[in-house]
């Protein structure tokens, strides 16, 4: 991140006054152009002007065509250039560049541009989902179509699964994450809760206690006392600090940032930049406002990419889908329809959502806190008879002086939708507020999830959505939100139940009360993490092969959640980098075989 902005002070500072004309520079002979906008400063530096594009549809072959920008899509490219940097790539975002930086780490009116317009919904939700009365599924989140995807506005969360977390996938699959995790960890900045202010001598912790938030003698204490009490929980399976996508600053002896990929993406074109000047590589190409709207095929091979912008020829180029779950099986269903299976499947996790609190006085640790300290816990757990998987991601906050320190509270809780909220804090300054969001996994065998095609003109968004919990969907919930409760007042409340206050309300208007929130109130209406509408299996028993692509089609490639069989409870995104980054590979080996088997036929012969 620091080189991308170094390279910006170092190198364009200066261009940037320039027309991009250099026979209007500098106001001589006339005023150059008075029109500039953000998508135009970026598109002379980073992505693709009208006329760039014009000669890569007319005139440029490209071994790789990625549609979309966000983690599978970095995760993807950064692969394969590490190793092939002459290997020549287009991005092809739906949307224009946004945010330079997870919300989070700007300013905190940013917050704001969570939700609201920045999301959108490239599907018709079906009306027996969108009935549903509260404290049911009623909708599944929505896209963000810029640059970068959802990387921008993610809680970072980044456990890895375990062997039996991943049951119903393919052992070969399950192999291949495996021996990417460190990889996809190292990519995406992974660090534990516990490690993250960990380096920090007393002093130094001190003085970054009066900065930020610290993740201090909270963390370690709460995450230890969870784990002697583990058993205390009658479905967990497992807990630890929170392995979080925030270690992007710690590197450098910065503060910590939560990871997202625009700053990377455009520190990789840079890079790539400058490899071609100097004849050892390939620049990454990168259009924005681009819309794929369908692949025209033959025969199963992808031959163009019919897009709002133009067509694409794909010619030797492989295709790979890094755009989501639900669009690629949208793309898929419109563009091959002889691909079987797509979109019959579907799986999420569904959401409680507890806000509770416990008075500071009942921990020992409790006079060594500092002003503001956080705590991120990960908890598993699993319904006994359906093997069912839920999990709490847990963050916990002591503010004793909530006015003073709201806007750092809200910049750095770990969890982007789960925070706590003004009146929730000012009222508990005497107390640690936990923050619970628990996610439970949908069961990928109800038939009545889907995603369908519906005749409707545009081929982006002409399906429907269907998402209903079924019985064993509800015995998970009901699970999940026991252990929920079981956690809070026998594992984490030194005195017992009777000291665990519920808030009961609104985020901003509501009360405490030693009643557990009801259904209704706790249960929250819409989805997220979906999956599954292109599940990954060996043979014909998936609507992908093994070496991700979709049965019947010769040269597209699906990276992201559609491939998930099913969507355990575990957050997704780091699970889906090391698959990219395993596709990746799988290219790179490719190449390096025929290579070989090139050289040792030469060899042969001679």
């Amino acid at each position: 991140m620091l080189k991308f902005y170094n390279f910006i002070t170092q190198n364009f500072i200066f261009m940037t006054t320039f027309s991009s004309s250099p026979n209007f520079s500098n106001g001589f002979p006339t005023p150059g152009p008075q029109d500039p906008t953000p998508q135009k400063v970026m598109d002379h530096i980073f992505f693709l002007s009208e006329t760039d594009w014009k000669i890569a549809r007319e005139q440029e072959h490209f071994d790789y065509i990625i549609i979309g920008s966000g983690f599978c899509s970095l995760a993807f490219a950064e692969r394969i250039l590490a190793e092939k940097p002459k290997s020549k790539i287009l991005i092809l975002e739906r949307g224009p560049f946004f945010l330079p930086e997870h919300f989070q780490n700007l300013a905190i009116p940013y917050q704001h541009t969570l939700g609201g317009l920045s999301e959108t919904f490239p599907w018709t939700l079906s009306s027996k989902t969108a009935t549903q009365p509260a404290g049911n599924i009623q909708f599944q989140h929505g896209m963000v179509p810029f640059f970068g995807g959802r990387s921008i506005m993610w809680s970072a969360w980044c456990p890895r699964p375990t062997q039996e977390e991943m049951q119903y996938w393919p052992q070969e699959v399950i192999d291949a994450a495996r021996a990417h995790f460190e990889s996809a960890e190292k990519l995406l900045n992974v660090v534990p809760a516990d490690q993250i202010d960990n380096d920090l001598s007393s002093e130094l912790l001190s003085h970054v206690a009066k900065q930020r938030p610290v993740y201090s003698v909270m963390q370690h204490a709460l995450q230890e006392m969870l784990a002697a009490n583990l058993n205390k929980v009658s479905s967990a399976t497992r807990s630890m600090a929170a392995p979080l996508a925030a270690g992007a600053g710690t590197q450098e002896g910065l503060d910590f940032a939560k990871f997202s990929t625009p700053s990377v993406m455009l520190d990789l074109s840079i890079k790539q930049s400058d490899l071609y000047a100097k004849g050892l590589g390939s620049p990454l190409k990168m259009a924005g406002n681009c819309i794929v709207n369908r692949i025209h095929q033959q025969d199963g091979v992808a031959t163009a990419l019919d897009t709002s912008r133009g067509v694409v020829n794909v010619g030797d180029a492989k295709v790979i889908l890094a755009m989501g779950t639900l669009p690629p099986a949208t793309l898929i269903m419109n563009s091959f329809p002889q691909v079987k299976k797509a979109g019959e499947r579907f799986t999420a996790h569904f959401i409680t959502s507890v806000v509770a609190r416990i008075p500071r006085k009942d921990y020992d640790f409790a006079d060594q806190l500092d002003e503001l300290e956080l705590a991120a816990i990960y908890m598993a757990g699993v319904n006994a008879q359906s093997g069912m998987q839920y999990h709490v991601q847990l963050s916990v906050l002591s503010d004793k002086n909530p006015m003073k320190n709201a806007q750092k509270a809200a910049r750095y809780m770990p969890d982007v939708v789960a925070t706590a909220s003004i009146a929730q804090l000012t009222s508990s300054e005497d107390y640690l507020v936990f923050v619970c969001a628990v996610l439970g996994e949908m069961d990928f065998r109800n038939s009545e999830n889907n995603l369908r095609l519906n005749g409707q003109l545009d081929p982006t968004t002409n399906v429907t959505l269907q998402a209903l919990a079924s019985e064993t969907d509800l015995q998970t919930w009901d699970t999940m939100d026991e252990g929920t409760f079981q956690m809070l007042e026998n594992a984490l409340s030194p005195q017992g139940s009777s000291r665990v206050e519920y808030w009961h309300g609104n985020p901003n208007e509501g009360v405490w009360s030693a009643e557990h929130p009801a259904i209704a109130q706790r249960r929250v209406g819409g989805l997220v993490h979906e999956g599954s509408s292109l599940y990954i299996g060996k043979n014909d028993e998936g609507v992908v092969g093994l070496d991700y692509r979709p049965n019947g089609v010769e040269n597209v490639y699906v990276t992201g959640g559609a491939l998930w069989p099913a969507s355990g409870s575990w957050n997704p995104t780091m699970t889906m980098v090391a698959l990219a980054q395993d596709l990746a590979d799988n290219f790179l080996n490719e190449t390096e075989s025929k290579t070989q088997a090139y050289s040792d036929t030469l060899i042969a012969s001679n």
